[in-house]
């Protein structure tokens, strides 16, 4: 099975080919379309640039896949269907659907979510999954642990209550002036700084639950910046080496409490944060240590937003004939993974 999928959820514009059995994924094609210098003068995506720049992109990008005008060798679309930005998600099902319709190929709705969960697949040539499975899902706007049972059946057990992991550090970038997207320069700034230097909060990791929080960390930040001002690069990086291992802290506690809870086969690793590398370090020492568990990783090229852990997910619904009619499909900014 070859398939086409879009994604556009947010300020990536991505297409891939993927070419499956069901046990190996080749992907044939991998192109993404970054707007990070186009929305950072503004400190952060602006939704309506975001759906203009996907529109000037998606297209070229079909012509620069090769991808046959009739649709030849293609046997399955698979499209972004939400959460995310609207107006950038308009863009990709709108596109996908004419496909759809002018090759008559079968179209599938992929919730973004779940196409991070299957990026994991991704992770070496062949890759069987071993259910039940627990991930960690962390992004710059979502960060939760989902147990899964078989594929597309799905609990929530834990959820950030304020802002996902990936927010707070876009936040405390902002907040020393670091630019933007500050969660990948915090993270190199603190390759360079002490994690002990501060001692910042791990939030709820007293209460017997599977649930975060970040909101308060960030504040702990901000009123340690009111007090200490910054003035030296170096405690710049202690800041920021301090807070990712309270983050760090946080995320790996609470998945290693629900390991021990659910006694998982498989534990997962995905989104845009999984590609920090003291958090992958910390899965790899704190979490495959455990016997009845396997832990994958999303390789570091499929952590962010793109459009092979699309196709990868949309295989399994087709798989399943989990088709939709592209006439009545339509982009859901609030689509929920259950």
């Amino acid at each position: 099975m070859r398939i086409l999928s879009i994604e556009t959820s947010c300020d990536e514009t991505a297409i891939s080919v993927l070419k499956t059995g069901g046990s190996i994924f080749i992907v044939e094609k991998n192109i993404i379309a970054s707007q990070i210098k186009t929305h950072a003068v503004y400190g952060g995506v602006v939704p309506e640039i975001a759906a203009r720049e996907h529109m000037k992109a998606l297209f070229p990008m079909l012509e620069i896949s090769q991808i046959p005008r009739d649709g030849k060798n293609i046997d399955v679309i698979a499209v972004t269907v939400g959460p995310g930005l609207v107006v950038a998600l308009r863009v990709g099902v709108e596109v996908a659907k004419a496909l759809a319709y002018f090759w008559q190929k079968p179209l599938v709705a992929v919730n973004h979510l779940e196409g991070h969960i299957y990026s994991t697949f991704l992770s070496q040539d062949s890759f069987q999954p071993v259910f039940p499975g627990l991930c960690l899902l962390v992004s710059g706007g979502h960060t939760e642990l989902v147990f899964i049972k078989d594929h597309g059946i799905y609990e929530i057990i834990g959820s950030t209550r304020d802002d996902a992991a990936g927010e707070a550090f876009d936040k405390v970038a902002k907040m020393l002036g670091l630019g933007y997207p500050g969660g990948v320069i915090v993270a190199q700034k603190a390759k360079l700084g002490n994690p002990n230097a501060i001692k910042f909060p791990r939030p709820m990791l007293d209460q017997q639950n599977f649930d975060f929080s970040f909101a308060g960390l960030k504040t702990a930040v901000l009123m340690y910046l009111k007090k200490n001002p910054v003035t030296t690069e170096q405690n710049k990086n202690d800041i920021c080496a301090s807070f990712e291992a309270a983050v760090v802290d946080t995320l790996v506690t609470k998945t290693i409490r629900a390991v021990d809870q659910y006694h998982p086969a498989s534990v997962l690793l995905a989104g845009g944060v999984s590609a920090n590398e003291s958090l992958r370090l910390a899965f790899q020492n704190q979490i495959s240590g455990i016997a009845f568990s396997k832990l994958y990783l999303a390789p570091l090229k499929f952590t962010t937003d793109n459009a092979a852990m699309i196709a990868v997910s949309g295989y399994f619904h087709a798989i399943k004939h989990d088709f939709i009619n592209p006439l009545t499909l339509v982009a859901n900014p609030n689509l929920s993974l259950i």
